[in-house]
């Protein structure tokens, strides 16, 4: 239980500080990196739904053995990213220097299935 309080803490605290500059930066990406974004819905939706999850794991981490089956659809949430951005990388639709962001949430996701398994389930 200790290894899962400690994955999701990190994991919400890392999410909050990397996704929550990104409401401030939507001009700014478009001139880093162009093209600017067409869809700003599409963005703001993807940056409030992230900090969601981030809110959603600071919560497991406060009660890991009750919110256990919340473990799963945060490794669905960690997962869908990075193989989205692995699969537009190989279609050279995005650089290899964005993968990193995808390897953190493919390795927090990998952490949160062994949290899983490391969790007991709670005796009905």
């Amino acid at each position: 239980m200790k290894f899962a309080k400690i994955v999701f803490w990190v994991a919400g605290i890392w999410g909050l500080l990397v996704l929550t500059p990104l409401y401030f930066m939507f001009d700014l990406i478009g001139q880093k990196d162009p093209p600017p974004i067409t869809h700003p819905g599409f963005f703001y939706g993807f940056v409030g739904l992230g900090l969601a999850w981030q809110v959603a794991f600071i919560i497991i981490a406060t009660d890991p053995v009750r919110f256990r089956p919340l473990m799963i659809p945060s490794v669905l949430e960690k997962v869908s990213y990075a193989a989205a951005m692995i699969v537009l990388v190989l279609q050279h639709r995005m650089r290899k220097s964005d993968l990193v962001f995808a390897g953190t949430d493919l390795l927090l996701g990998v952490l949160f299935v062994i949290a899983y398994f490391k969790t007991r389930a709670r005796s009905v």
